[in-house]
């Protein structure tokens, strides 16, 4: 059975896409899942500077906590043209399968080659977004004057172009998923606004939503020891456990529960 193939990705950075394939990796680790891991952002680098923090950590403190197989591709790697790169990405999930899962890509948030084809092979996509109007911008244009859809924007299209391109692989439409991310606990009329103009989009262009993860210091706290909120009760105990810490987890579980993996 091939590996189930997630891609975390939007074109805006700043959206939570590392924290959110760092959870989901340590999540499905702990589930019994065999995890691997793909950074396509090797300039940037956080997830993997997240897997080495958690490595030294892990030796540091003599623990032994789950670590995903962690894989780092350049455009170089198949040779810079797009046919080399779909062709290193074929391969490369293909290998993974014989022992994994589940394969997680975090994307860049620039538009690359190497990024557009990886939004072709996913079985999953999932978008984070922050809950503003400019991120939303990178799935729509709207018009101020009526505060209505005009069209699809850049991502939207991408995305669009990439389920044509698996299509005719003869792959099945992928299942993509909009994850809203630091959502405000009170009512305002922006969020009533995204809200209503997120529904609308959902249908046109074929995605649904779930909550994503809210504004907690908790999540940037444990990236210099590469740890994940998954960790803290095992490493501390369910006491030292605070309600952020609880419900943060929480939103962890509920995304991973949304993915419906097979």
């Amino acid at each position: 059975m091939s590996a189930h193939i997630i891609v975390v990705g939007n074109e805006k950075g700043g959206s939570g896409k590392s924290t959110t394939v760092m959870h989901l990796a340590v999540s499905l680790l702990r589930l019994g899942k065999r995890v691997t891991v793909i950074d396509l952002d090797a300039r940037q680098g956080t997830i993997s500077r997240y897997f080495e923090n958690r490595k030294l950590h892990l030796e540091r403190s003599r623990l032994n906590l789950p670590m995903p197989e962690l894989l780092i591709l350049r455009p170089e790697d198949g040779g810079g043209d797009e046919e080399g790169i779909e062709a290193l990405l074929e391969g490369v999930f293909e290998d993974a399968s014989s022992d994994s899962d589940v394969v997680i890509v975090d994307t860049p948030g620039s538009d690359t080659a190497m990024s557009r084809l990886a939004h072709s092979f996913a079985d999953t996509l999932i978008t984070p977004m922050n809950d503003s109007f400019i991120d939303l911008d990178v799935l729509a244009k709207i018009d101020p004057t009526d505060m209505s859809i005009k069209s699809p924007s850049h991502y939207a299209e991408l995305v669009w172009q990439q389920r044509m391109m698996r299509a005719k692989r003869g792959g099945q439409m992928p299942d993509w998923i909009v994850m809203r991310n630091r959502m405000g606990h009170t009512g305002s009329k922006n969020k009533q606004e995204i809200e209503r103009l997120v529904a609308q989009l959902a249908k046109r262009i074929n995605f649904r939503t779930v909550p994503g993860f809210s504004e907690r210091v908790i999540f940037r706290e444990l990236f210099h020891q590469g740890l994940t909120l998954m960790d803290v009760a095992e490493i501390k105990g369910e006491s030292a456990l605070t309600m952020s810490h609880v419900a943060a987890r929480q939103e962890v579980r509920a995304l991973v529960e949304a993915i419906n993996l097979p």
